[in-house]
């Protein structure tokens, strides 16, 4: 269970848009910051680090391939330099972070950008990642595909926390997948807060608190947080009106970024935000007492539940390029017939005659 209580925190922090370094330094002093505010767990937004790709498909092809690359020499590695930065600043601070980013492959040969989230513990190691599982719309020109694999949830000093990428946590199977794994505080990361106008892509940046009437981020946090009993600590990204050094505005067409951050108890009450139009840390203390309230009621890993109804599976698959060939045990030639070797192999396997071991295939593909 969670601790008794405990205080969670979003920072709804403008990137140094395309800039590794600049956003490094930023980044240590929000976590330093939360750190002072008493945060137990802080999560940054959707591919803060270095910023979302507002500019795709608001750009011709030669200028999205120009920023692909400068996307992916300011993006984060597991191996990078800026890892053990973050980790010490994290250790320093006393807290677990939910750092949304976009990742360069670490697979030898692969250039590759996922839209992750890395997990560092209070003593600043980086726990996992999680890799969204399936890019939205034209995100797909953007990041790869996420491992089955990297749904997962991590035990922490104050409950098992997990996390999901913009419109993920609309996925119904996969929010079930993190409830079965026994989550209690989940990070939501998104791009921004949006007003609809009549459907998803039909979308404008979010002008003021209204916006909760038609944007999907309001009512899905709610939601996720009543369905599945946890602790909700929602971070969307922010830009301010000054256009990044290198850009036009025309150029980042998708800019939604007006915030929208928001914290929400197991009940789906809204315990801080959404923050719209500015820069902030929001906080917000929690106690477990809320969850079990809710759990009382509603518990959709125990007394509300019937698996025998409806049952989940789950892949653990790390997905590769190449997988060592193995030959089946009793595998049998083309013509149906057990290669020589493979029948002498058996025999002396099973101290059996070969004629025993030959006389039984026969048998079985006769």
């Amino acid at each position: 269970m969670p601790a008794k209580s405990f205080t969670l925190a979003a920072a709804q922090v403008e990137p140094v848009y395309h800039d590794k370094e600049g956003t490094l330094d930023k980044t240590c002093r929000y976590i330093e910051q939360a750190g002072r505010d008493g945060a137990d767990i802080v999560v940054f937004p959707e591919t803060y680090f270095p910023g979302y790709p507002y500019w795709r498909g608001s750009v011709s092809i030669s200028r999205w391939t120009d920023l692909m690359v400068d996307l992916q020499k300011n993006s984060l590695h597991v191996d990078d330099e800026a890892i053990e930065i973050l980790g010490e600043a994290v250790a320093e601070a006393d807290l677990t972070l939910v750092l949304g980013t976009n990742e360069i492959s670490d697979r030898q040969g692969s250039e590759t950008l996922y839209n992750s989230l890395f997990y560092f513990d209070n003593t600043g190691e980086l726990m996992g990642r999680h890799r969204k599982l399936m890019p939205t719309h034209e995100e797909r020109a953007i990041w790869g595909r996420g491992d089955p694999s990297s749904l997962a949830t991590y035990e922490t000093d104050v409950g098992r926390l997990g996390g999901l990428i913009c419109y993920e946590n609309h996925m119904t199977l996969s929010k079930a997948a993190l409830t079965t794994m026994g989550e209690e505080i989940h990070a939501a990361v998104w791009p921004g807060f949006w007003e609809q106008h009549g459907h998803p892509g039909d979308k404008t940046r979010a002008e003021t608190s209204e916006a909760v009437d038609s944007c999907d981020v309001y009512p899905a946090m709610r939601e996720y947080a009543f369905e599945t009993q946890s602790f909700v600590a929602a971070c969307s990204a922010y830009m301010s009106e000054a256009v990044p050094d290198g850009f036009s505005e025309d150029e980042l067409g998708f800019n939604v970024a007006a915030g929208g951050s928001m914290l929400v108890n197991p009940a789906g009450i809204v315990k801080a935000g959404p923050l719209i139009g500015e820069e902030g840390l929001l906080t917000a203390e929690f106690r477990d007492d809320e969850r079990r309230a809710t759990k009382a009621y509603f518990d959709a890993m125990g007394h509300y539940t019937r698996w025998d109804a409806v049952n989940l599976s789950i892949s653990d698959e790390a997905l590769a390029p190449s997988q060592p060939q193995k030959a089946s045990k009793h595998a049998v030639a083309g013509n149906g017939s057990l290669s020589a070797a493979r029948a002498q192999a058996i025999a002396d396997e099973y101290d059996v005659p070969v004629e025993a071991v030959e006389a039984v295939v026969d048998e079985l593909v006769g």
